[in-house]
């Protein structure tokens, strides 16, 4: 173990052009480290990697959602035809439409669906946006609790608070600041040692509980948390029982069913440090596969050709 940031470096041509530096936290099946790098106790924004977290609480206010739809309930999806038939079905649901989300307007991040959006002469909306599945499910969990509609992201909105007082429960910390989230909703303020603590929890309970029920869909249907051909979707289907979910500014989080966990966060918010960081952690967890040799190393692109790779140093 090291106080010490690991450094991911990009290579090109054989000179190191640029490094990242990355925290990183990994913990054995009973909490315990196995292997720290940077201030992992230090406040950080989990972004979306948070996810999981708010679904629970919205499951245990009563949202009936499973399967592939409370998956998309936790997703950073890519806009791929299912997610936006996905959130169009949770808002049906409610007997609520597209007009009720209160997320930015985009357009799929999936490149053959944005294309496909643009040639149909379609254009950004709040659907497409990579945070409208659980931007749906915050609106059908306001519908059947009677809270209202229009004023569901305000961090004073009864949906809010029960968010928080999850995150906080199963962090075991308390928020120690509440901020705006790329999506417009509240984005909590913890550190990397109580996100893997939150994630642990989702594996420590009782099958049939609330926390179980997130998990068990969360890894049946990697595609719907986040797209078909993500990273975080790959290595759950090569590494049977992982949850692993990604938040902006290059965070991860993930556990595997033993109780094995980990965080990591690339300090300068390099999304392309994000994969071989995560890799570096979950091998330093005993975990190999075909995947994660393929993932360890990002490819550098020369003239359409590669020249480089972003590794681990």
């Amino acid at each position: 173990m090291s106080a010490e940031s690991l450094v991911v470096e990009v290579v090109r041509s054989g000179f190191v052009e640029s490094t990242h530096l990355v925290r990183m936290l990994a913990v054995d099946a009973a909490g315990s480290p196995v292997r720290v790098h940077g201030a992992v106790d230090a406040l950080v924004s989990p972004r979306s990697s948070l996810k999981p977290l708010q679904a629970l609480g919205m499951v245990r206010a009563g949202l009936p959602l499973d399967g592939e739809l409370l998956a998309l309930a936790c997703a950073s999806h890519a806009g791929e035809p299912f997610h936006v038939d996905g959130a169009r079905r949770i808002l049906s649901g409610a007997a609520l439409d597209e007009s009720a989300l209160r997320c930015p307007e985009d357009l799929p991040e999936d490149a053959a669906s944005r294309d496909e959006v643009l040639r149909s002469g379609g254009g950004p909306a709040p659907i497409y946006m990579n945070c409208s599945g659980k931007h749906a499910a915050m609106l059908a969990t306001c519908v059947i609790n009677d809270w209202p509609l229009e004023t569901y992201l305000d961090p004073r909105h009864p949906l809010q608070k029960v968010i928080r007082d999850t995150v906080e429960e199963l962090t075991r910390e308390r928020v120690a600041a509440t901020g705006v989230d790329g999506c417009g909703a509240p984005l909590f303020f913890v550190s990397m040692i109580g996100v893997t603590r939150g994630f642990r929890a989702f594996v420590q309970a009782e099958p049939g509980t609330f926390e179980r029920r997130v998990a068990d869909a969360f890894r049946a249907h990697p595609e719907w948390t986040s797209g078909t051909t993500r990273a975080e979707a790959r290595l759950m289907r090569a590494i049977p029982g992982l949850m692993v979910k990604a938040g902006a500014e290059a965070f991860d989080a993930f556990v595997f069913a033993d109780g094995r966990a980990g965080t990591v966060k690339v300090e300068d918010g390099g999304y392309r440090a994000r994969v071989p960081a995560t890799v570096a952690a979950l091998r330093a967890l005993g975990f190999e596969a075909a995947e994660l040799e393929e993932l360890a190393t990002g490819v550098l692109l020369g003239g359409g050709r590669p020249v480089g790779e972003v590794r681990l140093r």
